[in-house]
């Protein structure tokens, strides 16, 4: 695909950094044929994939996303809705199957406030708004277009793969990152328009920045969003002479792409941040005015399809009856599909085993070297759900919970750290070997029943998976924290404190950490871990790590991989890494050491390591030429494997790299603060890569 070249995309090289936040979306809410903006109580045209708060629905509106008992999202007080089409692959037969979705997404707001520094608002309660045609099958140069962009991420070899205005002809090794700018000014009237966009207004002279047109004066907020997709697992499967993928609505080109936004935030607490937020490096974790869900309670946000059709494929006919349609005249939409017209319930995330006097509660979580249920266990390759309860019944045990599939095991009360956030559906999600219609736990998740006694028995009423009644609150994660807010146990029993010893092989990237009691009787939160049902290989790493007293001043450690040093505190570039690959074995940060790291970097073919924020490591093999070291003050983090190690900082990692093939390169890295501020003077904040500076401006 050629490059956008308008004069209007060019000027963006030229435009002021601003301070940002990404929002991260953990996962999918729902995938399915719904938009409420533009079929409102109606079957969509084509799939999206939504995330977001759980009170979405075929049709609603601001009052509804305040009914919201989770979000898919992480930052309390955002129960907006966020959604785009579904990318799905065309085998060479014709028939189609969808794409998986890396992740769920990252929503960035940024604070543009053009060249007259106009006051900026939070989103009005009940706007709604599309960006994007998904009609459209030809490129332009008007912000509308530009305001679509992709980018194949290829880490290794092409880290600087430029962006597309529509699918690249190429594949990429990590991903299709998709990319959508919405316009930012409104008319200060209209929350919606008929055509669902001429409410709002691109900035004069941009599509991402400057002062807004007389007709649209009130200059609110920018979002933009990125969502990333599995092409690569595709790579040998391509076929003709142009890329085989395309969205949900037919369009093989990308130039249809686009993105809808339906405000669900607590507007006091949006308008803090967008006035109060001023950080440039896009964390939500450096803005004061945000709390914090834990990952897992965003990913257990799920509502069930509430139509019944397959959206996965393969399949002769994408769903909706679209067919494919090149341009680059605008698309036809369809009008007479006679597919599944009926919006239903939707299914259950659980089996319902009341009618055998068991009543669902959740699902849970456990821990492979602390189990939550201890009383009893077995491992069927015919698990169910029923035969769980009827083991653990027949035991003698009113508590069963199902895991990983095939396995079960028993108590007689639910462990406070182990209960299930009310609420959320949680990550139970692998389906039984005895029965792949019903779920049994997952990794680290229990599906938890509970025996009835009395007259009746029912079910829990705070599993999620449901749309909440309408006025009903949110207080089921109204309270963030690191681990679900649950009651404790009917004995009475605190929830104890934890310390994390680091099990398993870092480079396995699939290591556990052990959770110890420390028998104390304050009700403080469990670390929240990333567990595995069975461990990997490997030796004790790290047993220090449990230690209560901390040392004064974390160090960096000078006992690493043969032929590593440690080289300098580095600026991290956000929007596109400094070092561009995060070790997989992170995703529990409490394993990371700078010397696991190095470790497994280095096992991994990548000749510099990173770390940071006191849990991250990240691994490359190649620098801008003009980043240089800060102070290194900066890097003061202690790691949260080892906290007499450093690991980073706030923006900035702890750098190391082989002798032979970094020293060469290490004094350019050192020069100095004095130097770095004056290269941020003149690029307008150097933490941007020259690449997103088209998205965000930010290089001269």
């Amino acid at each position: 695909m050629p490059l956008t070249t308008s004069l209007g995309y060019l000027s963006l090289l030229a435009a002021p950094a601003a301070a940002f936040w990404r929002l991260p979306c953990k996962s999918t809410l729902v995938v399915e044929r719904a938009d409420p903006i533009v079929a409102p109580g109606n079957i969509s045209g084509h799939v999206h994939q939504i995330m977001g708060g759980n009170g979405f629905d075929f049709e609603m509106d601001f009052a509804d996303t305040q009914d919201s008992s989770c979000t898919s999202c992480t930052v309390h007080g955002d129960f907006s809705n966020y959604w785009t089409p579904v990318l799905y692959y065309q085998h060479e037969d014709g028939t189609f199957v969808k794409v998986d979705q890396v992740g769920g997404g990252l929503v960035y707001y940024l604070q543009r406030s053009g060249p007259n520094n106009d006051k900026l608002e939070a989103f009005p309660e009940g706007l709604r708004m599309i960006s994007g045609d998904p009609f459209k099958r030809s490129p332009g140069d008007d912000f509308a277009s530009q305001a679509i962009s992709y980018n194949c991420l290829d880490y290794k070899k092409n880290p600087g793969n430029p962006e597309t205005p529509g699918f690249p002809n190429i594949n990429c090794p990590d991903g299709l990152r998709t990319q959508v700018f919405f316009p930012s000014c409104w008319d200060g009237v209209n929350l919606d328009s008929a055509d669902h966009k001429s409410h709002m207004s691109f900035p004069i002279g941009s599509y991402n920045d400057g002062s807004c047109p007389d007709t649209h004066p009130r200059h609110l907020v920018s979002i933009f969003y990125e969502i990333i997709w599995d092409t690569n697992k595709f790579s040998d499967k391509w076929h003709g002479n142009s890329q085989p993928f395309l969205w949900a609505q037919g369009d093989p080109t990308g130039y249809g792409f686009h993105g809808d936004f339906l405000m669900g935030w607590d507007k006091a607490i949006l308008q803090k941040a967008v006035d109060e937020c001023t950080n440039d490096s896009g964390r939500v974790e450096d803005c004061p005015v945000f709390e914090l869900y834990p990952d897992s309670t965003a990913e257990g946000c799920k509502l069930p399809s509430r139509i019944d059709e397959d959206i996965q494929g393969p399949f002769a006919q994408l769903p909706g009856c679209n067919p494919v349609q090149s341009g680059p005249d605008k698309a036809t939409p369809v009008t007479n599909c006679a597919s599944n017209s009926t919006i239903g319930e939707g299914k259950s995330f659980f089996k319902d085993l009341t009618s055998s006097g068991w009543g669902y509660q959740g699902c849970g979580k456990d821990d492979y070297y602390s189990r939550a249920l201890t009383g009893a266990t077995t491992s069927q390759d015919d698990m169910t759900n029923e035969q769980c309860v009827q083991f653990c019944g027949d035991k003698g045990f009113s508590i069963a919970g199902s895991e990983y599939g095939k396995e079960c095991y028993c108590a007689n009360e639910i462990p406070s750290a182990a209960a299930p956030v009310p609420g959320v559906v949680g990550n139970c999600n692998m389906p039984c070997a005895g029965d792949d219609t019903q779920m049994c736990g997952a990794s680290g998740s229990l599906s938890l029943y509970q025996k009835c006694t009395g007259g009746t028995c029912s079910n829990s009423a705070d599993v999620g998976g449901t749309k909440p009644a309408a006025g009903s609150s949110s207080s089921a994660v109204s309270a963030p924290s690191s681990s679900a807010s649950a009651a404790p146990s009917s004995t009475g029993t605190s929830v104890s404190a934890s310390a994390s010893v680091s099990i398993g092989n870092p480079s396995s990237g699939n290591a556990v950490t052990k959770v110890q009691s420390t028998s104390t009787s304050a009700t403080a939160a469990p670390t929240e871990t990333n567990t595995a049902s069975s461990p990997s290989g490997g030796s004790n790493a790290n047993p220090s790590s449990s230690s209560s007293a901390s040392p004064s001043t974390p160090t960096n450690p000078t006992t690493l991989t043969p032929s590593w040093s440690y080289l300098t505190c580095l600026p991290d570039t956000i929007t596109t890494r400094t070092l561009p690959k995060l070790a997989p074995y992170t995703l529990n940060n409490s394993l990371v050491t700078s010397t696991s790291c190095v470790s497994w970097c280095a096992s991994n073919g990548y000749i510099l390591a990173g770390t940071e924020y006191g849990g991250e490591c990240w691994c490359g093999s190649d620098m801008p030429s003009d980043m240089t070291g800060v102070d290194e003050a900066k890097c003061d983090m202690a790691c949260k494997g080892d906290e007499s190690q450093k690991c980073g900082g706030a923006g900035v990692l702890s750098l190391y790299g082989v002798d032979t093939a970094v020293t060469k390169r290490a004094s350019w890295m050192k020069r100095g603060v004095e130097e770095v501020k004056g290269h941020m003077k003149r690029h307008g904040h150097g933490d941007m890569s020259r690449q997103h500076a088209r998205r965000f401006g930010g290089w001269a």
